[in-house]
């Protein structure tokens, strides 16, 4: 890195911020008297924010590995600056292109890269906010029932001896499953509320853990809360006798 020609052969590595702190520092020296450098600096920079800002596919396993061997076979030489002296050969030339066209091959793979991984990592962190808001209103809507002013709250076990209840609100026209001690379904099973509407069950949720459920559906009409192993993700009517059949307040 002490001459000039060394140099500006370092524009792609300082696009992708690939040089140690040290080449980092000098290399930006150079670049205040540079023009040439600072082309193209702008020009990978702009190549690599614009791939990495799209939705992008991992590339294939081998591409990385193949591009990166290219590199290492093929010397980056420095970018064509105004004549000072005898041009360079046709064979220089040819040279050069070869190096340029790797190094913005390289770019590409490593903003694909590092695409993929900010994609992913963006839907990750989208998933997770939604799914965080989506508990928050899931927990404003239980606190709604539960501190409603006619809130009413109803209280049995399963054939299990598990613990539950169940609070109703006519006002707000929901109810809320509370259980505790509710053992493991089974595999390909799951636990499925229900609204009895004096006689009719009418699916009111799928039920995965202790705690409190919010329940699918209004209270009005309904006689009663009942609790049924299931196939997994629910049947449309109870294929099992209810473990819990709770009356409703009047």
């Amino acid at each position: 890195m002490k001459h000039d020609g060394e140099l500006h052969t370092l524009t792609g590595a300082y696009a992708l911020h690939a040089l140690t702190p040290a080449e980092h520092e000098v290399f930006t020296g150079h670049l205040d008297g540079c023009p040439s450098c600072r082309q193209e600096v702008a020009e990978f920079a702009a190549t690599a924010a614009r791939l990495a800002g799209a939705a992008t596919a991992p590339p294939p396993a081998r591409m990385k590995d193949a591009v990166l061997h290219g590199i290492d076979s093929v010397r980056q030489l420095p970018p064509l600056l105004p004549a000072v002296g005898r041009q360079p050969t046709t064979f220089t030339a040819i040279l050069r292109r070869k190096a340029i066209t790797l190094v913005i091959a390289a770019s590409i793979a490593a903003a694909a890269v590092f695409g993929g991984v900010t994609v992913r990592q963006n839907r990750l962190a989208d998933e997770a906010r939604q799914q965080a808001q989506a508990s928050e209103r899931r927990l404003q809507d239980v606190g709604a029932v539960v501190a409603a002013p006619d809130a009413r709250t109803v209280r049995g076990r399963t054939t299990g001896g598990a613990t539950t209840s169940v609070v109703s609100s006519k006002q707000r026209n929901r109810a809320v499953f509370i259980g505790a001690g509710l053992p493991d379904p089974g595999a390909g099973r799951t636990y499925q509320l229900w609204f009895d509407d004096h006689g009719s069950m009418r699916p009111a949720g799928l039920l995965t853990r202790d705690g409190a459920t919010l329940m699918e559906g209004g209270v009005q009409g309904a006689s009663g809360v009942g609790l049924t192993v299931e196939p997994a993700g629910g049947s449309a009517r109870p294929t099992t006798r209810p473990l819990v059949l709770l009356n409703l307040p009047a």
